[in-house]
């Protein structure tokens, strides 16, 4: 895994249980909750189990935070209605 200065650590123990519960969430559907700019370099349909270890700083850092707060599934899931899937 990169280390991500910053993140206190966190990341190590958390991809693990993200990757579990959100894995087959898509990229693309991250960008609506996060912006245009999260997991940049990795394609639309990319699924988050595929590319969790290699995301930037931000995007983890991002992750990590809604995860940790308990955030994380209630914003796929208006993403998710919001755009029709």
């Amino acid at each position: 895994m990169i280390d991500q200065p910053g993140l206190g650590g966190r990341h190590r123990n958390r991809d693990g249980e993200i990757s579990r519960k959100h894995g087959n969430t898509r990229v693309a559907t991250l960008r609506l909750v996060y912006g245009r700019h999260f997991a940049p370099g990795f394609a639309a349909d990319a699924e988050l189990a595929d590319v969790l270890e290699a995301l930037d700083k931000s995007s983890l850092s991002q992750l990590v935070h809604d995860h940790d707060f308990g955030h994380l599934g209630g914003k796929i899931a208006r993403a998710v209605d919001t755009a029709g899937h």
